[in-house]
Protein backbone atom coordinates (compact mmCIF):
# COMPACT_ATOMS: atom_id res chain seq x y z
CA UNK A 1 0.00 0.00 0.00
CA UNK A 2 1.50 3.53 -1.05
CA UNK A 3 2.89 5.13 1.89
CA UNK A 4 1.11 8.03 1.96
CA UNK A 5 3.26 10.43 -0.23
CA UNK A 6 2.47 14.16 0.45
CA UNK A 7 4.07 17.46 -0.63
CA UNK A 8 4.51 18.67 3.25
CA UNK A 9 4.31 15.76 4.56
CA UNK A 10 1.99 14.17 7.80
CA UNK A 11 1.77 16.03 10.95
CA UNK A 12 0.88 13.13 13.99
CA UNK A 13 -2.81 13.04 14.22
CA UNK A 14 -4.65 13.67 17.53
CA UNK A 15 -6.65 11.08 19.02
CA UNK A 16 -10.02 9.95 17.48
CA UNK A 17 -13.50 8.67 18.81
CA UNK A 18 -14.32 5.97 16.88
CA UNK A 19 -17.82 4.51 18.59
CA UNK A 20 -19.26 8.63 17.22
CA UNK A 21 -18.29 8.46 13.62
CA UNK A 22 -19.57 4.62 13.33
CA UNK A 23 -22.63 6.16 14.75
CA UNK A 24 -23.25 9.02 12.89
CA UNK A 25 -26.69 9.86 11.55
CA UNK A 26 -27.98 10.68 8.06
CA UNK A 27 -27.35 13.34 5.84
CA UNK A 28 -30.87 14.60 6.70
CA UNK A 29 -29.99 15.14 10.39
CA UNK A 30 -26.88 17.27 9.51
CA UNK A 31 -26.36 20.11 11.55
CA UNK A 32 -23.56 22.22 12.33
CA UNK A 33 -21.47 20.23 14.87
CA UNK A 34 -21.42 21.53 18.75
CA UNK A 35 -18.23 19.20 19.63
CA UNK A 36 -15.34 19.31 17.84
CA UNK A 37 -12.45 16.66 17.53
CA UNK A 38 -10.00 19.41 16.36
CA UNK A 39 -8.32 21.84 19.15
CA UNK A 40 -7.71 25.18 17.24
CA UNK A 41 -9.52 27.95 16.67
CA UNK A 42 -13.24 26.83 17.38
CA UNK A 43 -14.58 30.14 18.13
CA UNK A 44 -13.43 31.62 14.72
CA UNK A 45 -16.77 32.60 12.91
CA UNK A 46 -16.51 30.81 9.69
CA UNK A 47 -16.02 27.31 12.12
CA UNK A 48 -19.33 24.83 10.94
CA UNK A 49 -20.58 27.53 7.55
CA UNK A 50 -20.50 26.35 4.39
CA UNK A 51 -18.96 28.94 1.51
CA UNK A 52 -20.32 28.34 -1.73
CA UNK A 53 -17.08 29.44 -3.97
CA UNK A 54 -19.01 30.28 -7.32
CA UNK A 55 -21.64 33.03 -5.92
CA UNK A 56 -19.22 33.92 -2.91
CA UNK A 57 -21.68 33.49 -0.25
CA UNK A 58 -22.28 31.21 2.63
CA UNK A 59 -25.20 28.93 1.92
CA UNK A 60 -27.56 26.24 4.09
CA UNK A 61 -26.92 23.05 3.81
CA UNK A 62 -29.66 22.21 1.73
CA UNK A 63 -28.07 24.30 -1.04
CA UNK A 64 -25.17 21.66 -1.06
CA UNK A 65 -27.60 18.74 -0.85
CA UNK A 66 -29.33 19.64 -3.85
CA UNK A 67 -25.96 20.35 -5.85
CA UNK A 68 -24.75 16.62 -4.75
CA UNK A 69 -28.00 15.21 -5.70
CA UNK A 70 -28.13 16.37 -9.29
CA UNK A 71 -24.48 15.64 -9.46
CA UNK A 72 -22.75 12.12 -11.45
CA UNK A 73 -19.15 12.64 -9.07
CA UNK A 74 -18.68 14.12 -5.97
CA UNK A 75 -14.76 15.18 -4.97
CA UNK A 76 -14.76 15.45 -0.82
CA UNK A 77 -11.21 17.31 -0.17
CA UNK A 78 -9.68 16.87 3.11
CA UNK A 79 -6.56 17.47 5.47
CA UNK A 80 -5.57 14.33 6.23
CA UNK A 81 -4.88 14.28 9.75
CA UNK A 82 -7.92 16.28 10.83
CA UNK A 83 -10.42 13.75 12.28
CA UNK A 84 -13.66 16.90 12.11
CA UNK A 85 -12.59 16.44 8.06
CA UNK A 86 -13.87 12.43 8.12
CA UNK A 87 -16.54 12.53 10.71
CA UNK A 88 -18.07 14.81 8.03
CA UNK A 89 -16.98 12.93 4.94
CA UNK A 90 -18.93 9.71 7.15
CA UNK A 91 -22.08 12.24 7.54
CA UNK A 92 -22.09 12.96 4.08
CA UNK A 93 -21.55 8.77 2.75
CA UNK A 94 -24.04 7.64 4.89
CA UNK A 95 -26.65 10.14 3.67
CA UNK A 96 -25.79 9.01 0.18
CA UNK A 97 -25.94 5.28 0.94
CA UNK A 98 -29.16 5.44 2.94
CA UNK A 99 -30.48 7.16 -0.77
CA UNK A 100 -29.11 4.22 -2.81
CA UNK A 101 -26.90 6.79 -4.60
CA UNK A 102 -23.77 5.65 -4.07
CA UNK A 103 -22.41 4.05 -7.48
CA UNK A 104 -18.17 3.72 -6.57
CA UNK A 105 -15.96 5.56 -3.50
CA UNK A 106 -12.05 5.87 -4.73
CA UNK A 107 -9.58 6.61 -2.09
CA UNK A 108 -6.67 8.10 -2.38
CA UNK A 109 -5.05 6.21 0.67
CA UNK A 110 -5.27 2.96 -1.82
CA UNK A 111 -2.85 2.24 -4.66
CA UNK A 112 -3.76 -0.15 -7.82
CA UNK A 113 -1.89 -2.71 -5.64
CA UNK A 114 -4.73 -3.00 -3.87
CA UNK A 115 -7.37 -3.27 -6.01
CA UNK A 116 -7.49 -6.67 -6.24
CA UNK A 117 -8.13 -7.10 -2.53
CA UNK A 118 -11.09 -4.57 -2.72
CA UNK A 119 -12.36 -6.81 -5.29
CA UNK A 120 -12.62 -9.73 -3.49
CA UNK A 121 -13.67 -7.75 0.19
CA UNK A 122 -17.22 -9.17 0.04
CA UNK A 123 -16.28 -12.39 -0.22
CA UNK A 124 -14.62 -12.11 3.65
CA UNK A 125 -16.95 -12.47 6.18
CA UNK A 126 -14.97 -8.68 7.70
CA UNK A 127 -17.10 -7.35 10.38
CA UNK A 128 -14.76 -5.41 12.68
CA UNK A 129 -12.30 -2.37 12.65
CA UNK A 130 -9.60 -4.28 12.74
CA UNK A 131 -10.94 -7.59 10.85
CA UNK A 132 -10.67 -5.11 7.56
CA UNK A 133 -7.31 -3.94 8.24
CA UNK A 134 -5.88 -6.62 8.78
CA UNK A 135 -7.15 -8.20 5.68
CA UNK A 136 -6.46 -5.11 3.23
CA UNK A 137 -2.37 -4.62 4.71
CA UNK A 138 -3.47 -1.29 5.69
CA UNK A 139 -0.09 0.85 5.67
CA UNK A 140 -0.91 2.74 9.13
CA UNK A 141 1.97 4.67 9.47
CA UNK A 142 1.23 6.31 5.94
CA UNK A 143 -2.87 6.54 6.77
CA UNK A 144 -4.28 6.63 10.44
CA UNK A 145 -6.45 3.50 10.13
CA UNK A 146 -8.75 5.25 13.00
CA UNK A 147 -9.42 8.30 10.46
CA UNK A 148 -10.17 5.82 7.32
CA UNK A 149 -11.10 2.90 8.78
CA UNK A 150 -14.82 3.78 9.29
CA UNK A 151 -15.17 4.89 6.22
CA UNK A 152 -14.26 1.87 4.47
CA UNK A 153 -15.92 0.10 7.03
CA UNK A 154 -19.26 1.83 6.19
CA UNK A 155 -18.97 1.16 2.72
CA UNK A 156 -17.96 -2.56 2.56
CA UNK A 157 -21.36 -3.55 4.48
CA UNK A 158 -23.35 -1.45 2.55
CA UNK A 159 -21.60 -3.45 -0.09
CA UNK A 160 -20.60 -0.06 -2.00
CA UNK A 161 -17.58 -0.70 -4.81
CA UNK A 162 -14.14 0.73 -3.27
CA UNK A 163 -11.20 1.32 -5.79
CA UNK A 164 -8.16 2.33 -5.06
CA UNK A 165 -7.33 5.56 -6.51
CA UNK A 166 -3.89 5.80 -6.28
CA UNK A 167 -0.47 5.31 -8.37
CA UNK A 168 2.40 3.00 -6.45
CA UNK A 169 5.34 4.09 -5.54
CA UNK A 170 6.88 2.12 -8.23
CA UNK A 171 4.46 3.81 -11.02
CA UNK A 172 5.71 6.82 -8.91
CA UNK A 173 9.21 6.58 -9.79
CA UNK A 174 9.20 5.61 -12.99
CA UNK A 175 7.01 9.21 -14.28
CA UNK A 176 9.30 11.27 -12.11
CA UNK A 177 12.29 9.69 -14.17
CA UNK A 178 10.51 9.75 -17.79
CA UNK A 179 8.68 12.57 -20.09
CA UNK A 180 4.84 13.18 -19.31
CA UNK A 181 2.41 10.90 -21.75
CA UNK A 182 0.80 12.00 -24.15
CA UNK A 183 -2.70 11.74 -22.60
CA UNK A 184 -1.40 13.79 -20.07
CA UNK A 185 0.00 16.28 -21.47
CA UNK A 186 -2.53 18.56 -22.78
CA UNK A 187 -4.93 18.60 -20.43
CA UNK A 188 -3.94 21.57 -18.42
CA UNK A 189 -3.66 24.38 -19.91
CA UNK A 190 -0.42 26.51 -19.52
CA UNK A 191 -1.86 28.77 -16.56
CA UNK A 192 -2.71 25.36 -14.94
CA UNK A 193 0.66 24.06 -15.44
CA UNK A 194 2.24 27.33 -13.81
CA UNK A 195 -0.38 26.94 -10.92
CA UNK A 196 1.39 23.77 -10.35
CA UNK A 197 4.99 24.95 -10.34
CA UNK A 198 4.02 27.47 -7.80
CA UNK A 199 2.47 25.25 -5.59
CA UNK A 200 5.18 22.84 -5.18
CA UNK A 201 7.55 25.51 -4.84
CA UNK A 202 5.25 26.99 -2.00
CA UNK A 203 5.04 23.44 -0.43
CA UNK A 204 8.43 22.57 -0.16
CA UNK A 205 9.41 25.97 1.53
CA UNK A 206 11.50 27.00 -1.26
CA UNK A 207 13.87 24.52 -0.73
CA UNK A 208 12.97 22.57 -3.30
CA UNK A 209 15.82 23.05 -6.54
CA UNK A 210 14.07 24.15 -9.74
CA UNK A 211 15.33 21.86 -11.22
CA UNK A 212 13.33 19.05 -9.75
CA UNK A 213 9.69 20.68 -10.73
CA UNK A 214 8.60 19.44 -13.79
CA UNK A 215 9.30 16.03 -12.38
CA UNK A 216 7.20 16.99 -9.51
CA UNK A 217 4.65 18.21 -12.04
CA UNK A 218 4.73 14.93 -13.60
CA UNK A 219 3.81 13.05 -10.50
CA UNK A 220 1.37 15.50 -9.32
CA UNK A 221 -0.49 15.21 -12.89
CA UNK A 222 -0.13 11.22 -12.79
CA UNK A 223 -1.49 10.79 -9.85
CA UNK A 224 -4.29 13.06 -10.46
CA UNK A 225 -4.93 11.01 -13.72
CA UNK A 226 -5.29 7.89 -12.13
CA UNK A 227 -7.78 8.84 -9.46
CA UNK A 228 -10.31 10.09 -12.33
CA UNK A 229 -9.63 6.38 -14.28
CA UNK A 230 -10.52 4.78 -11.02
CA UNK A 231 -13.89 6.77 -10.50
CA UNK A 232 -16.60 4.53 -11.96
CA UNK A 233 -18.10 5.96 -15.21
CA UNK A 234 -20.93 7.45 -14.80
CA UNK A 235 -24.18 5.98 -13.90
CA UNK A 236 -27.12 7.50 -14.67
CA UNK A 237 -28.97 8.40 -10.77
CA UNK A 238 -26.13 7.31 -9.30
CA UNK A 239 -22.84 9.04 -7.99
CA UNK A 240 -18.88 8.00 -8.14
CA UNK A 241 -17.07 9.64 -5.11
CA UNK A 242 -13.57 10.11 -4.55
CA UNK A 243 -12.22 10.88 -1.15
CA UNK A 244 -8.39 12.53 -1.51
CA UNK A 245 -6.63 15.62 -0.04
CA UNK A 246 -7.85 19.38 -0.74
CA UNK A 247 -4.92 19.75 -3.49
CA UNK A 248 -6.27 16.68 -5.88
CA UNK A 249 -9.94 17.45 -5.72
CA UNK A 250 -9.44 21.57 -6.98
CA UNK A 251 -10.81 22.83 -10.19
CA UNK A 252 -8.40 24.75 -11.52
CA UNK A 253 -5.57 21.88 -11.63
CA UNK A 254 -6.66 18.64 -9.92
CA UNK A 255 -8.95 15.35 -10.97
CA UNK A 256 -12.02 17.50 -12.00
CA UNK A 257 -9.88 18.61 -15.29
CA UNK A 258 -8.98 14.39 -15.91
CA UNK A 259 -12.32 14.15 -15.41
CA UNK A 260 -13.98 16.36 -17.74
CA UNK A 261 -10.91 15.28 -20.74
CA UNK A 262 -12.27 11.20 -19.97
CA UNK A 263 -16.19 11.95 -20.95
CA UNK A 264 -16.52 15.15 -23.49
CA UNK A 265 -19.99 14.74 -22.74
CA UNK A 266 -19.77 15.34 -19.03
CA UNK A 267 -20.65 18.92 -17.81
CA UNK A 268 -18.81 21.15 -15.71
CA UNK A 269 -21.94 21.34 -12.84
CA UNK A 270 -21.66 17.18 -13.08
CA UNK A 271 -18.69 17.44 -10.35
CA UNK A 272 -19.30 18.92 -7.48
CA UNK A 273 -15.89 19.33 -5.42
CA UNK A 274 -16.57 19.68 -1.78
CA UNK A 275 -13.30 21.06 0.32
CA UNK A 276 -13.50 20.55 4.29
CA UNK A 277 -10.62 22.94 5.57
CA UNK A 278 -9.35 24.41 8.54
CA UNK A 279 -9.72 28.08 9.56
CA UNK A 280 -6.78 29.82 10.53
CA UNK A 281 -5.71 32.24 13.56
CA UNK A 282 -8.05 35.29 13.07
CA UNK A 283 -8.63 35.02 9.14
CA UNK A 284 -12.25 35.46 8.82
CA UNK A 285 -12.39 36.20 5.30
CA UNK A 286 -14.13 33.25 3.04
CA UNK A 287 -12.32 34.71 -0.14
CA UNK A 288 -8.52 33.89 1.27
CA UNK A 289 -8.96 30.32 1.61
CA UNK A 290 -10.54 29.68 -2.05
CA UNK A 291 -6.93 29.16 -3.13
CA UNK A 292 -8.06 30.85 -6.55
CA UNK A 293 -6.40 30.77 -9.34
CA UNK A 294 -6.97 33.01 -12.64
CA UNK A 295 -10.05 31.41 -13.91
CA UNK A 296 -11.72 29.86 -11.74
CA UNK A 297 -12.57 28.90 -8.28
CA UNK A 298 -10.39 25.74 -6.75
CA UNK A 299 -13.66 24.26 -4.66
CA UNK A 300 -17.39 24.92 -5.22
CA UNK A 301 -18.05 24.34 -1.81
CA UNK A 302 -15.99 24.75 1.88
CA UNK A 303 -17.18 23.56 4.52
CA UNK A 304 -14.75 25.10 7.50
CA UNK A 305 -13.43 23.22 10.58
CA UNK A 306 -11.17 24.47 13.30
CA UNK A 307 -7.15 23.03 13.02
CA UNK A 308 -5.28 20.42 14.22
CA UNK A 309 -2.24 22.12 14.69
CA UNK A 310 -0.95 25.02 14.29
CA UNK A 311 2.81 24.36 13.53
CA UNK A 312 4.72 25.50 10.92
CA UNK A 313 6.14 23.03 8.97
CA UNK A 314 8.51 25.21 6.68
CA UNK A 315 10.04 26.66 10.38
CA UNK A 316 10.57 23.65 11.31
CA UNK A 317 13.14 22.89 8.10
CA UNK A 318 14.94 25.90 8.11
Amino acid sequence: MLNGYRWAGLIKAAPFILATLVSIPGFAQLQPLQEWESPLYANNPLVGRIWHGTSEQFVEIQHLVNAIESASYLLLGEKHDNPDHHLLQLMVLNHLIEQMRVANVAFEMMDSDDQAALDQIYQHNLTTLEDLKAYLGWDEEGWNWEFYGPLVLTLAQAKIPLSAANITDAIMSQVYGEETSSERASILDEIGLQQLYVDIDESHCGLLPESQFPAMVRVQQARDYNMANNMAILELGKLSVLVAGNYHVRRDVGVPNYLLARESHLRREDIVVLSFMEVEQGEDDPASYLQESKTQPAFDYVWFTPAISNEDYCASLK
